[in-house]
């Protein structure tokens, strides 16, 4: 299994937000600091503040912030809301053709792994990830 990028850009983009707690931080500087395409970031952001984790304001000073407490900011939670497809073999889907289904248990021990790797995730918040001051390099 592997998590889309959206979902990686947005922990990175918490992560970024929560160490700069004293300001805003622009899309420009998160691009530039992990080098990421700008238009994609703008949309995790617009993604992350739909969903309450950021608070984002336009303009001259302009930029996100954490829109909760990190503690608040559950994993679990934040992964189910970036991620659209779980989907970790074909007959996880309603199109799935796949011949021996109706005698296969893999499925459900995928299901089963799936289910251990949210509940996991599901008992930590972005407060445990987040980085010390200074981790991220001043705004280029």
């Amino acid at each position: 299994m592997q998590l889309s990028k959206f979902t990686d850009y947005a922990l990175r983009v918490l992560l970024l937000a929560a160490s700069n707690t004293d300001r805003n931080t622009t899309i420009r500087e998160a691009a530039a600091h992990y080098d990421i395409s700008h238009a994609h970031l703008k949309k995790v952001v617009l993604h992350l503040s739909r969903h309450g984790y950021l608070a984002a304001e336009r303009g001259h000073g302009g930029g996100f912030r954490l829109g909760m407490p990190a503690e608040q900011i559950n994993l679990g939670v934040l992964i189910r809301s970036t991620e659209t497809d779980f989907a970790l073999v074909e007959c996880f889907t309603p199109e799935s053709q796949c011949c021996i289904q109706p005698d296969c248990h893999l499925p459900r021990i995928l299901a089963e792994a799936l289910g251990a790797f949210l509940d996991v995730m599901d008992r930590y918040s972005l407060k445990d990830i987040v980085l010390r001051p200074g981790a991220f390099p001043l705004p280029l």
